[in-house]
Parts: C-alpha cells; structure tokens; sequence
C-alpha cells in the first residue's frame, strides 16, 4: 500500500501526456499530408499502447503469464467498451470508411486468431513469431497506402497556417515525444500504484491483469481519445481505440511470447469467458460503426454501462460471491441476446439505408424516364 499515493500523480501526467500527443500528432499529420485516420491507426496507436507492451512484455519475462494475456485481452475489452463509450459520451464520434472495410475486420480477425493460437492453453514462441510478422507486413501495407486517403477542406486550410521550418518540426515533434513519455511514465506510477493496492486486498493475477493493469495501460488510450474527441480530431480517437486493439495482438501478445522462457500459457477462464468477450466486442463495433458512419451518444454509453457489466462478473466470480449465478443466468439469458437481436437489426437497417434504398430509388427514376 506504500505505493498507492502514485495514483494521482499518474493520472494528471496521462492527461498531460495524451494532450500533449494529440496535439502534435494532428498537425504534424497535416503537415505531412497523412490523413488524421491514419496517423491515429499509427503513430498515436502504437505509441499509447506502448505501456501494454511494456507490463506484458516484463511480465512474460518474469514467468507472470496471467498478467500478460490478462493485460492483453483487458486492454482490448476496455479500449471498445470503456474508451470508445466515454469517448463517444464525450461527443458522437464519426468512423471513416476505411476502418469499417479494413480495420474493423482485422481487428475482428486478431482477436480470432489469439483464441485460435491459445486454444491449446499456450501461446508459443512459434505462435509469436507469427503475430510479430503479421504485425511487419501491417505495418508496411499501411505505410504504403497511407497517402491515398482523402484530406477534408478544413484539414488544407489548418495546413497553410502552419509555418513549414525546422523550428515547427522540432516543436511538434517534442510534443509527440514529451507526449508519449508522459503516457509511459503516468502509467507506471499509476500500475504501481493500483497493482499494491490490489494485491494488498487478495485478487489473483490473472484478475489484476484483466481489470487493474488493462485500465491503467489503457488509460493512455482513454486520455488521448476522450481529449481528440473534445478538440474535434474524432478519427484520431476512433482509430486510435481500433489501431490499439490491433497493435496489442500482433505485436504486444507477439513480442511477449517471443520473450517468455516457454511461451505464454492461456488460463482456461481466458477461453471460457474473456476472448470470447473480446470477440463480441470486436464484432459488435461493425453493426453500430456501419450506422451512419457514427457512434452515437446513446451507443457510447452502452458500451460503457456493458464494461460495467463485465467488471461486476469478474469481482463476483473472482469472490465466489452468492448472487454470481443470477446474475450470470440475468446475463446470459436475457441481457445478452437482446443485444445481438438489437445489433442484427442494426446492421440490417443501416445496410438497408446505405445500399438496398439507394438502388431500389435508382430503379424507379430509370423506369419513370
């Protein structure tokens, strides 16, 4: 508990941090002629979650399996129910059409293919090399098609009134750099912190994993979604939380399994009920992102309420508590299929609204004329 005052502390540095990227990252996209979606899949991705790869990796490291994969897998939940929720609370967000055609289904894909690897309990050496090399090729294929997203009117005029020097350069550039040293280092403190506290009240590892160290390591994504949300660069905050996701399989899980003595093993309860969360998740950002190209305040704070959700089964289960078959029964059996019928109809509406009504309009001016 000596540790717990670091908190706070961490906390005020992830805001700073996460200000500090978002700012530098969106002009120097600009400056660059890189579209905000992708620099939020890339640059602002990649370097918030570079406190995942960091805890997971040392844990893989240290024989701590539980707290990797746990760290991994609570990460992704967070970032789609928690960050995207409270982001979308914030102020609707709008989602690109790249990331519904490309992004959303590797995001879907990598989450598929962890179940797949750890279906056997473990995820080998093997098994990482073969996510770091998914991971290089992403990240070559995004680097060549980057240039050919579109670039709004508004994005040209920010552009002139930036000064093009060295010292503009320099500038944004330590602001993306003092960005991401304040997220790595606010979320040590703020591990640090909760991890003693946690531990001091007797919660196993693979809990730590799932809840403590997932929201603290991905309290930089929130910082920097929920702040490019307010300052309107919204496909920075939706393609960060999705760029995360992605970048944790491929490369945090990758790396990770590279570094472990033996590999990672995959707790049984991670098969049975946490990477099938994850997968449900991932899924259901297709339906709601499909509807008009948005997420709505009412979506984001679904999301949020259904994160709750999950966190009150997790300190039920990992208590042994009396109302835990209730309330997984309640879940099961109710909550839990009116979302998917909801999400159906969701998707069918929104598919009806963007492709079968503009042709059957289409249709009837060509039979009129």
């Amino acid at each position: 508990m000596e540790k717990a005052w670091l908190i706070l502390p961490g906390l005020l540095l992830l805001m700073g941090g996460g200000e500090w990227l978002v700012r530098g990252a969106s002009r120097f996209a600009s400056l660059l002629g890189v579209p905000p979606v992708v620099i939020g899949l890339s640059v602002v991705a990649f370097g918030t979650s570079a406190p995942e790869l960091a805890v997971s990796v040392l844990s893989a490291y240290r024989g701590q399996p539980d707290i990797a994969v746990g760290n991994v897998v609570g990460s992704n939940i967070v970032n789609v129910l928690l960050i995207l929720g409270l982001s979308a609370v914030v102020a609707p967000l709008t989602v690109s059409i790249r990331l519904i055609k490309i992004e959303v289904p590797m995001m879907i894909g990598t989450a598929l293919l962890f179940f797949a690897l750890g279906y056997d309990g473990k995820i080998t050496r093997a098994d990482g090399a073969l996510l770091v090399g998914i991971f290089a090729a992403y990240l070559v294929w995004m680097a060549r098609t980057a240039r050919s997203e579109p670039i709004l009117e508004e994005e040209l005029e920010e552009v002139g009134a930036i000064p093009r020097n060295g010292w503009t350069y320099l500038k944004l550039g330590g602001l993306i750099v003092a960005g991401l040293g304040g997220l790595v280092l606010g979320s040590e403190w703020l591990i640090q912190g909760a991890v003693a506290t946690a531990r001091a009240l007797g919660v196993s590892e693979l809990v730590i994993g799932l809840t403590v160290v997932a929201i603290g390591t991905s309290l930089p994504e929130l910082a920097t979604s929920v702040i490019a949300s307010l300052r309107g660069e919204r496909d920075i905050s939706v393609g960060n939380v999705v760029g995360s996701n992605i970048f944790n399989i491929l490369s945090v899980l990758g790396f990770s399994s590279l570094v472990a003595p033996e590999g990672m093993a995959v707790a049984p309860a991670v098969l049975r009920f946490d990477a099938p969360v994850m997968i449900a998740v991932s899924l259901a950002c297709f339906p709601v992102f499909f509807n008009g190209f948005q997420i709505k305040r009412w979506e984001g704070a679904l999301f949020a309420l259904y994160y709750v959700a999950y966190t009150v089964y997790l300190i039920l289960n990992s208590s042994h508590h009396d109302a835990l078959d209730e309330y997984t029964f309640a879940m099961q059996y109710f909550v839990i299929p009116l979302t998917v019928i909801a999400l159906v109809l969701t998707l069918a509406f929104a598919w009806n609204r963007q492709y079968l009504k503009p042709k059957r309009i289409s249709r009837r001016e060509g039979s009129r004329s």
